[in-house]
């Protein structure tokens, strides 16, 4: 019997402390880490448990990662005596800080022997009675193995306890805005640098994911998705050209997985709450410190149309995410000179002043060149639960857990009254887990002290909360596109802008959506990829520029001037497929050697498409070699492409061709006088014999 009890002694100790007192059995053990002993979370049920006598089952599984047996394996729950005061103890808790927690007798498991590489299910049960958990909170709540009465392994999470309260806890609004948005696929509208959009929307790819999601129809969550992304993928259904980075060219016929996925994400959003990103996502603030100021106003425009175009439905433009939820005055104007009047940034960029203690409202009004707009600020601590931590086992279920543990935190704040707002975004190019996102969105749905709302039903309230105004730091500032970057995506710009000016209508460049495409903040960290397309979009336009030619322009053009002064024709060839209106200006590069005679205007024409356009220029020479340039120019008065030396040979023909002209007008009046006076001796003999004749008779 002492035997026993001595036994029954040591088992409890161990059970109740995380430093047992070992025997000499168990001290012979071999040691094991935590690396071989592998804990996973896979079920916590309830959410939230809002009775004294609610089961509480904690549900996973142990491995035994190692190549030595484990054994005995212990299971059990490590709980609460008192719940978190505050957000911030609830973070020191995660990060490992000390907290007070007890052992639980009546939540353990014992698992005789584990071999090398298997793996033992395990259910712990309990309720809040059990735990002495009695009034609302969250409390740390931890799952703990120990390998031969050791501790190995750890794993930390939360319980939420919510019985009735009096008063109530003021319901907090909550508002989800989600992100189909990804990098640009295409340089040129019709070559795709890339064949990873078509694995993205396929299987298990990101936007397969992201499609799933849609699909479920989370209530009142909004979507921001980019119409360049819709664009893209349109663009596959056609046979279309990829270019890699190597540079082996590659057709590819029309694909039905890219028809399907746009049809099914059209089918998806319907009915839901939808928001255009302006097009390709630019990087506004560096637009805007670059001075490419125009670009953004374009971006939103065709966006909307774009937008409608393939979802069939209304789609806003007025509520922008600027890239990494950071935006300053010279962005924020920009947008809103563009008819935005909402933005959605992250809580660090309009941080509150004096700070506060507490979680204030998710809505503010800021000032900007075009009157107040509406900023809405994301809580970052319940928008990383969106995502699954890399690496982390059984993430879903603890990822949950937080979101309902923080939310909670945050409606019981002391001192808070009146119901608030909280909006929950990831990160834009996020990587989603479709069941837990679901999971997660459908958890928020139930859960006491939280109502769902969409995001445009935010407004800032009667009472604000004082803010500093936009926070953007060095570290934003640098994160930018590079001026070099955006110096040379303007010089592009510019000469797609060419191609447009030419036409008779003045119709958009067929190059807008390459060029808004290559200001996409994606190439904020692959900016190899953006250079790369930088190089393919100019290639393009310089495809396109060469389409509209002068007529035998080369490095020996050369015209002859019949004499001092005379015309010479100059041609253009129109080979684009629609009318065009230029005109060609010719200067003298010596003007007291040749001079053009002309009114001073350069003379216009309107080519049709395939067809030459001529204008005869009137030129005078003093000397046998001159040049002039010639220039195409737009209708208002730009350069169209590179200048042309032409040499205006002059003959010296006027002087000969007048001497044998002169020469042969003496001859031919010479032979009228001759004529003439041989007619008059004639007419004399006639009258003579006529008079002898007379005689005689």
């Amino acid at each position: 019997m002492i035997r026993k009890a001595t036994l029954l002694s040591v088992l409890i100790a161990a059970l109740l402390t995380p430093s047992v007192v070992t025997t000499a059995s168990t001290a012979a053990a071999a040691p094991v880490n935590a690396q071989q002993a592998k804990l996973t979370i896979e079920s916590i049920t309830p959410d939230v448990p809002r009775g004294l006598t609610d089961e509480i089952k904690v549900s996973g599984k142990v491995t035994n990662a190692g190549t030595t047996p484990m054994g005995p394996v212990v299971i059990r729950l490590w709980l609460p005596r008192q719940p978190f005061a505050d957000r911030a103890a609830m973070e020191a808790y995660l990060a490992g800080g000390p907290v007070a927690e007890y052992a639980s007798l009546t939540s353990t498991i014992t698992i005789p022997s584990l071999a090398a590489g298997g793996s033992a299910p395990f259910e712990l049960v309990t309720t809040p009675a059990a735990l002495t958990v009695r009034r609302f909170g969250v409390y740390p709540l931890g799952v703990e193995v120990l390998n031969n009465w050791q501790p190995v392994t750890k794993v930390r999470t939360f319980l939420t306890y919510a019985p009735p309260t009096t008063p109530p806890i003021p319901k907090t609004k909550v508002a989800f805005a989600l992100p189909i948005i990804d990098q640009p696929h295409r340089s040129d509208d019709s070559i795709f640098i890339d064949e990873t959009l078509r694995t993205s929307l396929l299987g298990n790819g990101r936007l397969a994911d992201l499609l799933r999601i849609a699909q479920s129809k989370p209530k009142n969550a909004t979507w921001f998705v980019d119409p360049a992304l819709l664009d893209d993928v349109l663009a596959m259904t056609r046979a279309h050209e990829v270019r890699p980075k190597s540079g082996d060219k590659t057709e590819r016929p029309a694909d039905a997985s890219a028809r399907q996925w746009l049809d099914q994400l059209r089918t998806a959003l319907a009915g839901q709450k939808v928001v255009a990103t302006p097009y390709a996502d630019p990087d506004v603030a560096a637009l805007a410190h670059q001075g490419l100021d125009g670009v953004t106003d374009k971006a939103v425009t065709i966006a909307g149309s774009t937008a409608r175009e393939l979802l069939k439905q209304d789609v806003p433009t007025s509520i922008a995410w600027p890239v990494a939820g950071k935006i300053d005055d010279d962005g924020l104007d920009l947008l809103t000179v563009s008819k935005v009047s909402t933005v959605l940034l992250n809580a660090d960029n309009l941080p509150p002043d004096p700070p506060v203690t507490t979680t204030p409202d998710a809505a503010a009004t800021i000032n900007s060149v075009s009157g107040p707009v509406t900023a809405l600020l994301a809580e970052p601590g319940l928008s990383r639960t969106l995502e699954l931590e890399p690496g982390v086992a059984g993430s879903s279920t603890l990822q949950k857990q937080r979101f309902v543990a923080e939310s909670a935190l945050i409606a019981a704040e002391p001192g808070v009254t009146t119901p608030r707002s909280l909006v929950v975004a990831p990160a834009r190019r996020w990587n989603p887990n479709p069941t837990h996102v679901m999971n997660l969105l459908k958890t928020a749905q139930g859960l006491p002290w939280l109502t769902s709302v969409p995001l445009d039903s935010i407004k800032p309230g009667k009472v604000a909360t004082p803010r500093s105004g936009l926070v953007y730091t060095d570290d934003d500032r640098k994160a930018e596109l590079s001026k070099k970057y955006l110096d040379s995506v303007r010089r592009v710009a510019g000469k797609a802008q060419l191609t447009s000016s030419i036409t008779t209508d003045l119709r958009p460049s067929d190059f807008d959506r390459a060029v808004l495409r290559l200001t996409s903040s994606a190439w904020r960290t692959k900016t190899g990829t953006g250079s790369r397309e930088v190089k393919q979009v100019d290639q393009a336009v310089e495809d396109d520029l060469g389409l509209v030619t002068i007529t035998g322009a080369a490095a020996d053009w050369t015209r002859e001037l019949a004499g001092e002064e005379g015309q010479i024709p100059i041609s253009v060839k129109n080979q684009r497929k629609e009318t065009i209106s230029l005109t060609v200006d010719v200067s003298p590069d010596n003007p007291d050697v040749l001079t053009v005679v002309s009114d001073g205007r350069p003379q216009r024409l309107d080519i049709d498409p395939g067809q030459s356009g001529t204008i005869q220029v009137k030129m005078r020479s003093k000397a046998s070699d001159s040049t002039v340039t010639v220039r195409l120019r737009t209708l208002d008065g730009r350069t169209y492409d590179t200048p042309r030396k032409l040499t205006i040979k002059t003959t010296g023909y006027t002087g000969i061709a007048l001497v044998i002209i002169g020469a042969a007008l003496s001859v031919m009046l010479a032979a009228v006088v001759m004529r003439i006076l041989r007619r008059r001796s004639q007419r004399r003999l006639a009258r003579t014999a006529k008079v002898r004749e007379n005689e005689r008779v």
